[in-house]
């Protein structure tokens, strides 16, 4: 059989990310997610965002474990594959140690570890992100959205 048409023989890296580059990741796509959340979801996700900003959540509203939440609080969060991560993905594209959430004052930060796969935030292949409520991040088949306090128009 021919190398390149046999299907053992993939070794590249999977590039993930939905092809919807123009998806808007604005506070309409947050509405619409919060929409199909459950009540309870919608409930505990509406009161992290009109918080004080001291805790942010994770949100996996596509994929397995759709629905779990994981709330960040000033110690950020580890996300990965090895069960002592905070946001454990049992993927075999997800790395052990895959990214990390850090706090600095109330700014959320997103870095990739340097994952054999990759990270992305709102469908870009992202490295390090400052995170906004509504940001989607993408690694291996899971969809987390970001939830953090919502800025009033006119505060920085």
């Amino acid at each position: 059989m021919d190398k390149q048409n046999n299907p053992s023989e993939l070794t590249t890296t999977l590039h993930l990310a939905r092809e919807d580059k123009g998806e808007s990741h604005s506070s309409a796509h947050l509405e619409n997610i919060l929409a199909e959340a459950n009540e309870e979801d919608s409930i505990v996700l509406r009161k992290i965002m009109s918080g004080d900003g001291e805790v942010a959540m994770i949100y996996i509203h596509r994929g397995p474990s759709q629905g779990s939440r994981f709330l960040i609080t000033s110690s950020g969060a580890s996300i990965g594959r090895a069960a002592s991560n905070e946001i454990f993905l049992d993927d075999v594209t997800v790395s052990r140690k895959h990214a990390e959430i850090s706090v600095s004052g109330k700014a959320f930060h997103f870095t990739d570890l340097g994952s054999l796969n990759g990270s992305y935030i709102n469908s870009v292949q992202s490295t390090k992100h400052h995170l906004q409520s509504g940001d989607e991040i993408q690694i291996g088949k899971y969809h987390m959205l970001f939830i953090g306090a919502q800025q009033l128009t006119g505060e920085k």
